[in-house]
């Protein structure tokens, strides 16, 4: 079993800057796909980025593509969100994700993801 937890969330101003960060308890997951996804209040649960195994291969939601970046850790064991000219639109709860079992590019169906953290809040104020 694998136990995620994210962390770097909180409120900060539109235009600023959050760094998540997600990593495992118990075991690795340096040998899984990872992925970030956000939940507003009243909204759907939705795909925000997710990178591959190795992290070579990323992949972006269009309303985040060249606002945020996905990185892993040196170990490949630590997931990372940068999220920089953040909107108040981004505010939500963030969740990481990982997928056991590797499509062949970073998925953003959140229902191959087989285990999940219990998420971050991020508030952007305007």
């Amino acid at each position: 079993q694998v136990q995620l937890v994210e962390s770097g969330g909180g409120l900060v101003q539109a235009g600023g800057s959050l760094r998540l960060s997600c990593a495992p308890s118990g075991r690795t997951v340096s040998e899984y796909a990872m992925g970030w996804f956000r939940q507003a209040p009243g909204k759907e649960r939705e795909f925000v980025a997710a990178i591959s195994w190795d992290g070579f291969s990323t992949n972006y939601a269009d309303s985040v593509k060249g606002r945020f970046t996905i990185s892993r850790g040196n170990a490949k064991n630590t997931v990372y969100l940068q999220m920089n000219r953040l909107k108040p639109e981004d505010t939500a709860k963030y969740h990481c994700a990982a997928q056991t079992l590797y499509s062949g590019s970073p998925d953003t169906y959140g229902s191959n993801y087989d285990y999940w953290g219990q998420g971050t809040q991020v508030t952007v104020s305007s």
